[in-house]
């Protein structure tokens, strides 16, 4: 009887632990012959609001509920467009723009300043299914540059537009446009002045900062992603970013670079990465994971925590990922004080998280 008791009790734990390093919900843990038949049915959606040294004791009240309420504003976004049949890129597109549309977050409106005071804008989407891209990095005057990505992934013959190449295409193509004016804050002005004065690049969350302000801790983890699997078993993935605080020369991170910032297959998983972009692009995180999974039979769950907390870690960079696999599984994996992220299921259940828990 004694024997009989331990082992479900140490199953228990093993299963728990493993969950919870991985950030994901039970149903990743379903046995086989319990998952439902009709595996067509099932979707799920993750995103991202970054990555970094996000701590309780440094967060308002209501600075936290902000972005709580912008978080499940996205997710439910992208939930509805799932729940009602929508393709899984209309979902990670939908997603990003709120995001976007919010001077919170590293990405469109609240996009960081350039060593000039300029705001210069990258994001990338993929679809798993052709396992066609687009990309665009420098763009200063798309107020909601995900949405010109998808125009390059599906009008033009090219993967990734920059600049004035992209600013001339998002014309042809009816892409809104707004004034450079429209990405001003002062919040992330001051940032760049305060960063200016320390000479020195300051990177979002970064823990060597000697003192805590939430704007210039979003100047290197700020990004923001949506990874989506919907009901007819397509995956897609989506990053936006405004880059990095006191950037220069024209400085391109990993968010348009597909296979870094982002990566989807329906064979495997859909991936969007958040961290210090250098390290992403050198470790090429998003598909080392996808990678992985199909060279190495590894779950999403051991592929994410092998590369985040071992490989990328072995690189010098930190940061995080969101990632969804073919069967819905979902993950939040980041080797940082905290990341601001959300996941929901096919059945509606509702996570949202800030800190490392």
């Amino acid at each position: 009887m004694r024997r009989e008791r331990i082992v479900p009790v140490l199953v228990y734990t093993l299963i728990l632990l493993g969950i919870t390093a991985c950030q994901e919900t039970p149903e990743k843990k379903q046995d086989p012959e319990h998952t439902p038949v009709d595996r067509q049915k099932k979707f799920a959606i993750v995103i991202h609001g970054g990555a970094g040294t996000i701590v309780r004791k440094n967060m308002t009240p209501e600075r936290e509920a902000a972005y709580r309420e912008v978080l499940e504003k996205a997710i439910r976004t992208g939930y509805d467009i799932l729940k009602n049949g929508g393709s899984g890129l209309d979902a990670v597109q939908k997603t990003v723009n709120v995001m976007e549309d919010s001077p919170l977050f590293n990405a469109g409106k609240g996009a960081v300043f350039t060593h000039e005071g300029k705001n210069e804008l990258d994001a990338s989407i993929m679809d798993g299914k052709t396992r066609n891209a687009g990309a665009v990095a420098g763009v200063t005057t798309i107020k909601n540059p995900v949405d010109l990505a998808r125009a390059v992934m599906e009008k033009s013959e090219h993967v990734m537009l920059a600049r004035e190449g992209a600013a001339a295409f998002a014309e042809t193509q009816g892409i809104e446009t707004v004034d450079p004016s429209y990405f001003y804050t002062e919040p992330r002005m001051k940032a760049l002045e305060r960063i200016k004065d320390q000479e020195k690049t300051a990177l979002d969350h970064d823990q060597k900062t000697a003192f805590y302000d939430p704007y210039i801790q979003d100047a290197k983890f700020g990004t923001v992603g949506c990874v989506a699997l919907d009901k007819n078993g397509n995956l897609a993935a989506a990053t936006s970013t405004g880059g990095m605080t006191n950037k220069r020369w024209g400085r391109i991170g990993d968010s348009p670079v597909i296979g870094a910032g982002t990566y989807a297959n329906n064979n495997t998983c859909a991936v969007s990465s958040t961290g210090w972009g250098e390290f992403f692009i050198r470790g090429l995180v998003a598909y080392d994971i996808s990678a992985m999974m199909e060279y190495k039979g590894m779950t999403l769950c051991d592929a994410a925590r092998e590369v985040i907390h071992k490989k990328l870690p072995d690189l010098g960079g930190n940061g995080g990922i969101i990632a969804v696999d073919h069967n819905g599984n979902m993950v939040m994996e980041f080797n940082t004080a905290g990341m601001y992220r959300a996941s929901m299921d096919a059945k509606g259940a509702l996570y949202i998280g800030i800190y490392d828990n």
